[in-house]
Parts: C-alpha cells; sequence; structure tokens
C-alpha cells in the first residue's frame, strides 16, 4: 500500500510531505485548493506523461517520491528481483521533472526509464475517476478480472497447458512444413553429393598427406636414384670412403686402446659409428635399386590429388571435415525419407492437441458465462444502492478473431473469448463500452460497485476514488461512503470527496488548503485532529458561517462514521474467515 507521498515544486505545491495509513483516508478542501494536484502527482510516480508545466513558476526540476510497502506482494517483489533491484519490503519511486519536460526516475535509488515503471508499479494504485491509470476502462483487463472473480484460475491453467502443447506440436509442424517446400530440390542435392563423395571411396584422412610424398617422389625419379647412388658410393664404395676411413681409425683406436685402458670408449664409439655408416649405405643402395619411374603412376597420384582438393573446396578444410560432412550428408538424406511419416504424426498430435484445447476453452467459456452473470447481478445491486437503480451491467462475452486456430475458431492461453464490460447508466440506454461513458460521476460509482464486489479478491493493494460523488447527495452519498468503508476494509482507500457523509467515514482525514504569500499561491495539505475533522465537517455541511448546530451535526456524523467503519471491517473479517 502507498505509505507516503512527497512532492516538490509540482503545480502550485511547494513542499508537501503526507503519511498515509491503511483504512479509507478522505482528502477535503475547497474547490482549487489543489486535491486533484495530489492525484496528478500519484500519476506522475505511477509512469504518467511528465510535462514541463507541472514545474512550479521560477524552479528548475518539480520531484515527486512515493513509498509503497510490498511485503507479502508477491508480484511486485518478483518484478524487482527479475529487474535487478533490491527490495526490503518497500519500494521507493522518486521522478524529476524537469523545465525542458524531462525526467529522471528512481526505483529504490536504480535509475529506469519510463517503460520500467510502467511496468514494475502497474497493479501498485487502481485510480478511479480518471481516464489514466484506470485499469477498468482497459476492455484487455475485464477477461483476468471476471475470471479472478469467479475462480477459474484452475480452468485457466489447464487452457494455458492445452495451448502451450499446442503451440509446440504448431512449430514442430510448421518446421516440418517449410522442409517440405525444398525436400525434392533438397533431396536431390543431397544425393548429387553423395554420389560425388561416394566415387571418392574416402577412407583415410591422411590419404592426402601420403599422396603428396608419393608424388615428390615420382617427379624426382633420377634425382633422388642420382643422390642415393652418391651416399652410398661416398660411405661405402669409393676409395677413402667413410667406412674406409672409420675402418682404419679403428685400427689404430685398438693399438692405442692395448697400451692406454681410455681409448677403450673411444673404440666403442668408432664401432657403433662405422655399423651406422655401413646401415646408411645399405639404406641408399636399396631405395636406388628400388626407384623406378613410372609416369603412369604419377598421373594416378596427381589426379587422385587434384580431386581431392577440388572436394576439400566444396566440402570442408581438411579431407577430414570432407569424410564428416559425407556421414551428416547421408543422415540428413535419411531423415527425409522419413519426413512424410513424421508429418503425418505431427498432424495426428495436432488434432488430439487441438481436440484437448477446444475441450479446456469450451468449459472455460461456459464457466465464465455464469460468473459474468454473477457479476452483473452483483454489481447491479450495488448500483441500485447508489442511486443508479436503473444501471445494468453487461458481460459481453464473445469468440476471439485471431490467435491460434482449430475447427475454424481462434485461442488464446486465455481461452477463446473476449469480454468486455458494458454498462447502460440509465433505462432504454444501449450498454455501452466503459471508456464512451461521458458521465465521471456514473463511471466512479460504477467503479466503485466493481471495487466493492470484487474488494476481496483483487490484488490492487490501494484505491484512488475521485469524484466519485458527482451529482449525488442526501441518502446517496451515505451509500457511497459505505461503499467506501467496505472497500477500505479489504484494501488501502484513498478517496478526494466534497461530501461530509463521506468525509465522515474517514479513518485518517486530509485537509488540502491554499494561501497567498509574496504574491505567490501556496497549497499545503495536513492530517486533520478529531476537533479540526469535526470543524472541517461542519464547514462542508454549512458553509463559511458555523452554528452549533451544524457542529453538532458534524459531531454525531463522525460518531456513526466510527460505527460503519467498525462494521465494515467486522464484516470483512467474518467474509474472511469464511474464505
Amino acid at each position: 500500500m502507498l505509505t507516503a507521498l512527497s512532492i516538490q515544486n509540482f503545480a502550485i505545491i511547494d513542499r508537501l510531505d503526507i503519511s498515509f495509513d491503511a483504512g479509507l483516508t478522505v482528502i477535503t478542501g475547497e474547490t482549487g485548493a489543489g486535491k486533484s494536484v495530489l492525484i496528478n502527482a500519484l500519476n506522475l510516480v505511477l509512469g504518467g506523461r511528465s510535462r514541463s508545466e507541472i514545474v512550479r513558476t521560477g524552479q528548475e526540476t518539480a520531484e515527486v517520491v512515493a513509498l509503497f510497502s510490498v511485503e507479502g506482494n508477491d508480484v511486485v517483489n518478483a518484478r524487482l528481483e527479475e529487474a535487478g533491484i533490491d527490495c526490503d519490503g518497500e519500494l521507493a519511486i522518486r521522478r524529476v521533472v524537469s523545465r525542458n519536460g524531462r525526467s529522471r526516475i528512481y526505483v529504490n535509488g536504480v535509475l529506469v526509464n519510463a517503460k520500467m515503471l510502467a511496468d514494475l508499479a502497474e497493479g501498485l494504485v487502481d485510480i478511479s475517476g480518471q481516464h489514466e491509470h484506470l485499469s477498468l476502462m482497459k476492455s484487455e483487463v475485464h477477461l483476468d478480472l471476471l475470471d479472478r472473480i469467479a475462480g477459474l484460475s484452475a480452468e485457466r491453467e489447464t487452457v494455458a497447458s492445452c495451448y502451450a502443447a499446442l503451440c509446440e506440436v504448431d512449430r514442430a509442424l510448421c518446421e516440418m512444413r517449410e522442409r517440405q517446400k525444398h525436400r525434392n530440390e533438397r533431396e536431390a542435392l543431397l544425393r548429387f553429393q553423395i554420389q560425388e563423395l561416394d566415387q571418392a571411396q574416402l577412407k583415410d584422412p591422411d590419404e592426402e598427406d601420403q599422396l603428396s610424398q608419393e608424388a615428390v617422389r615420382l617427379s624426382s625419379v633420377e634425382r633422388l636414384r642420382e643422390a642415393a647412388q652418391v651416399m652410398e658410393n661416398e660411405l661405402y664404395d669409393a676409395s677413402g670412403s667413410g667406412q674406409a676411413r672409420l675402418e682404419r681409425a679403428l685400427k689404430s683406436c685398438q693399438i692405442l686402446a692395448d697400451a692406454d685402458a681410455r681409448f677403450l670408449p673411444v673404440c666403442e664409439e668408432l664401432s657403433s659409428a662405422l655399423a651406422v655408416v655401413e646401415d646408411a649405405a645399405r639404406t641408399a643402395s636399396h631405395y636406388a635399386r628400388d626407384l623406378h619411374a613410372s609416369p603412369e603412376r604419377l598421373d594416378e597420384v596427381q589426379s587422385r590429388l587434384s580431386l581431392l582438393a577440388r572436394l576439400r573446396r566444396k566440402y570442408g578444410a581438411t579431407l577430414k571435415e570432407v569424410i564428416d560432412h559425407w556421414k551428416s550428408l547421408k543422415a540428413e538424406l535419411e531423415g527425409l525419407a522419413c519426413a512424410e511419416e513424421q508429418l503425418e504424426h505431427l498432424e495426428r498430435e495436432r488434432a488430439e492437441r487441438g481436440k484437448a484445447l477446444v475441450s479446456a476453452c469450451n468449459a472455460l467459456t461456459a464457466a465464465r458465462f455464469k460468473g459474468g452473470r454473477q457479476l452483473s447481478a452483483a454489481v447491479c445491486r450495488e448500483l441500485a444502492s447508489l442511486g443508479m437503480g436503473s444501471a445494468v451491467l453487461c458481460v459481453e462475452i464473445s469468440p476471439l478473431t485471431s490467435g491460434i486456430e482449430v475447427d475454424g475458431r481462434f485461442y488464446s492461453a486465455r481461452g477463446g473469448d473476449k469480454v468486455e464490460f458494458l454498462l447502460s447508466a440509465n433505462r432504454g440506454e444501449a450498454p455501452q463500452p466503459l471508456n464512451k461513458i461521458a458521465s465521471g460521476g456514473e463511471l466512479s460509482r460504477f467503479m466503485l460497485s466493481v471495487k466493492r464486489v470484487i474488494a476481496s479478491k483483487d490484488a490492487v493493494p490501494t484505491y484512488v476514488f475521485d469524484e466519485v460523488d458527482t451529482g449525488v447527495g442526501g441518502p446517496t452519498a451515505e451509500a457511497i461512503g459505505r461503499k467506501l468503508a467496505a472497500v477500505s476494509a479489504y484494501a488501502q482507500a484513498l478517496c478526494i470527496t466534497h461530501l461530509p457523509q463521506i468525509a465522515a467515514l474517514a479513518t485518517t482525514h486530509l485537509k488540502v488548503s491554499k494561501s497567498e504569500s509574496d504574491g505567490r499561491t501556496t497549497s499545503r495539505i495536513v492530517q486533520l485532529s478529531e476537533s479540526e475533522r469535526i470543524e472541517e465537517l461542519a464547514r462542508m455541511l454549512g458553509g463559511q458561517q458555523i452554528t452549533q448546530t451544524t457542529r453538532a451535526h458534524a459531531e454525531e456524523m463522525v460518531r456513526l462514521g466510527r460505527e460503519i467503519s467498525a462494521s465494515a471491517r467486522a464484516n470483512s473479517e467474518e467474509g474472511r474467515a469464511v474464505a
């Protein structure tokens, strides 16, 4: 609920700091004192449009800070957590508007934009009597409101589950059909590519490296044979070859070793070197003997290398990637072969899930018609006690015209219906959408009636009622006050009123007044004490001339107001206990 509101340099307000309590808070004051400015300021911190005109003359910025208690409000706390904003049970919204119309917005000290503010503040306050932030004016919320009043959460969950299941199948069908559109072209391409790779008979990812080495050998046979022969000759055959020199050196080393044991290891090393030289010479000899020029084999190797290079350019950077791609093409072709069967299976599943969705939606629609009749009757009873005995509320339920289609009808996650509240304020008038009702008083009384019916089930913690007393008086005014007291037993209610019958029911009474000083007009607001309340009610009853009679009347109204408020609280507690 709203616990505090601080306003600086806003219109005719210099500085105001207001605290709010639970129950019914009424705000009174003479016309033009600045009561509507409070509503405008509250609108601003709820995400309303900022305008440079609200900045007090002579100031550069206007500032509004609203403090809400959100402890136990799981919806708001979840939004704050998702936005990464810390919250310890309190939500502070601060909005600063500059002379150029730009504004800065802070939520618990975190800078946010206007859209984020509107999302975070949604559902915190419901302002009746104005077209901004008035949730009941929006036909898109009527369906959710009806379902909440009628207690259809279980049916809604069933519909949402069936809808999600159908959407999942539809996504799979869409993907499958999209692939089917190009299936023939894709299949032909796959077969061509697979045939090309099949003919290449790719097996070894190292084949290209091995063939490259062989190609080098085949293209340099004479040069390689000559090099091998020279190597063999220098190491073994020629006079003064490496072998002959090592043998002579080894004989001399053995003579030295006979005389000095230090040369024994040297003899072993020379023997090893001699063996290495002999082995190298034999290898060169065998290599030269096995080398044969083969132009046919060279052409074959070069042709194979050219094929592999072409395949790499088309299918992968390496031969291994080409082989892996070859395998994936075969798998895709096999999948296409099963596509018809998969498509038929998905279409059967779509029909089954569509049938389940239709069944769930039909049950929900029937429950909505029943709940709509009950809501209409309850609201009409409330309106009758508010001086609108001829008013009729129609809960219009019609099929959706867009969404997911099943058997020629459309459905959404909320069912197959559109819901809109239509009101006929006077006998003989056709019911109209709420946003087309011209009378602010009629609209406000309708809102109050709806709030009275749904107060125990509505999730909005704070209601603001403006102009609910327009065009009424006497018993109707008292009836409006009783409704407000009943609503405030379930949720915090703020009401701007000119009627003493309503003001007398307040648990907290605020008075707005304005004064002039140094050529400037300033609005101020104070919480009235018990004696001040009586004086204010007496003023509202009799004008500026307050008599003992009007003062006594005011005292009696305050006493009766306490009894009515106490009765409303008792009834609400009894209702909660029964629930």
